[in-house]
């Protein structure tokens, strides 16, 4: 087993990856009874939040139908395009792109000016090579489709500013 390996099934990674997973696969549920409500999530260890004006009813029966889901085999229900990740590996690959367009560009302004087309050029062909990446490092490290012994234990309504907030507590 390799270290990437280990790391990632180790107990806590693992729980987290479970939790990301079944919280996306929640939001994609949600999203197909309520295709017009912004939703968003975050997971940790302990589970996960779904904020978004839905009814506590339909964030129990959206939950449990993603983890039945994801136990019949639905692991792509892991993955959402509007993840994080996905972010975070496109600021990185476009931040990249951008600092070696200047690289061994003179001090002053008007040559540092003179390369603003290439960075352009170079980030914006590094942010449409970056969509698959954060979709696959999504897949591979930061989510996991397959939920294993995962259970959910409680759901805790709250308020998120103006915004109703539903705490998702796992276990397993």
């Amino acid at each position: 087993m390799s270290t990437m390996e280990m790391i990632l099934n180790g107990q806590a990674v693992s729980r987290i990856r479970r939790n990301h997973g079944l919280e996306h696969a929640t939001l994609h549920v949600l999203s197909e009874k309520f295709p017009r409500t912004n939703m968003a999530g975050h997971s940790d260890a302990d589970g996960f939040w779904i904020i978004g004006e839905v009814p506590t009813e339909a964030v129990e029966e959206g939950v449990a139908t993603a983890l039945g889901r994801l136990q019949a085999g639905e692991s792509d229900l892991a993955v959402h395009p509007n993840c994080g990740t996905n972010f975070v590996a496109s600021g990185f690959i476009a931040g990249m792109a951008a600092w070696m367009g200047m690289l061994g560009v003179g001090k002053g302004v008007r040559s540092k000016l003179e390369r603003i087309p290439m960075v352009i050029s170079l980030t914006t062909m590094a942010l449409f090579f970056a969509q698959p990446v954060g979709m696959m490092l999504q897949a591979r490290v930061t989510t996991s489709g397959q939920p294993g012994n995962l259970r959910v234990t409680k759901i805790i309504v709250s308020q998120r500013g103006r915004f109703p907030a539903h705490r998702i507590l796992t276990d397993g």
